[in-house]
């Protein structure tokens, strides 16, 4: 990831952002995203404060619209056209951010990087540690120039329903599951009408906020190892990824990368689709 300050981590700091504003291969990604539940609006968040020069990305819109389940990959055509829109294409180097600290902008990071776009990395704390700090805001969305986006697919990176079941018929990877712990064990209801809680036979609970600092930063690699191993994950053994939509498995996924671990795939349809469907298998605290 030449360029970058410290190539070897997906994230990038405040200050190394707020110096780099205006710098003309820098183009920056509101892509805030808050669960149906919490009656926010990320895109009106957004005209009402947002880092200068910084375009929205929607994952509501952005999306497979055929696939009943939330947040599946669109088609590399229609990602391609809609973020060439927003100006975003080959040769930038692409700084991702969200409202609530490293939650959303996890997952785009890595719909970037499934399709090819390496150059792109998160920011650290997003927009409440940018606000807390008192660094420069804009209300004005940018008029970006339309930009070409070569895909790449990097397929390696995601995987479906399909491969999931065998992984879990065959315990070939691990699988971690960015949920809380309650959800996950079964005791508590998924935000989901009609979805019943639990996990994957063998998965292993990793709740994404145990990677986070009380400020919303990520920990460091150092102490993202030991919350991996304390959770009884083998660093060097295959790893994929999962959650309720998509969204927090990238956040694990972004934990994983900062330890090089660069190739963990994300379960693009999560408990979503696994659950959904009634002949895959589904372990309860109560079966444990």
């Amino acid at each position: 990831m030449a360029g970058w300050a410290n190539p070897d981590d997906p994230l990038v700091t405040t200050q190394w952002l707020a110096d780099k504003l205006g710098a003309p291969d820098v183009r920056i990604i509101d892509a805030s995203w808050h669960m149906p539940a919490s009656g926010r609006d990320a895109k009106a968040e957004y005209h009402d404060v947002h880092i200068p020069g910084a375009v929205f990305f929607d994952i509501d819109e952005i999306v497979d619209t055929d696939s009943p389940f939330p947040h599946m990959m669109p088609s590399p055509e229609k990602f391609a056209s809609r973020v060439k829109k927003l100006g975003l294409g080959d040769g930038l180097r692409l700084v991702i951010y969200d409202s609530t600290g490293v939650f959303s902008a996890a997952r785009v990071w890595w719909m970037f990087r499934h399709m090819g776009h390496d150059d792109v990395v998160v920011l650290d704390g997003g927009l409440p540690k940018w606000l807390a700090e008192g660094r420069q805001t804009d209300d004005m969305p940018p008029i970006p120039r339309e930009r070409h986006f070569t895909v790449r697919r990097q397929a390696n990176l995601v995987r479906d329903k399909a491969q999931m079941q065998e992984k879990v018929a065959s315990k070939v990877a691990q699988i971690l599951d960015a949920r809380s712990p309650g959800r996950f064990a079964g005791t508590e209801p998924e935000p989901r009408p009609n979805l019943p809680s639990g996990h994957m036979p063998g998965a292993i609970n990793v709740p994404f906020s145990s990677l986070l600092t009380p400020d919303k930063t990520m920990l460091d690699p150092q102490d993202l190892a030991h919350v991996f191993k304390a959770a009884g994950v083998d660093l060097s053994k295959r790893i994929v990824t999962t959650c309720g939509s998509g969204v927090t498995a990238s956040v694990v996924a972004l934990g994983l990368a900062r330890l090089g671990l660069w190739d963990v795939p994300v379960y693009d349809g999560s408990w979503s689709e696994w659950a959904a469907d009634p002949t895959n298998p589904i372990v309860t605290e109560a079966q444990a």
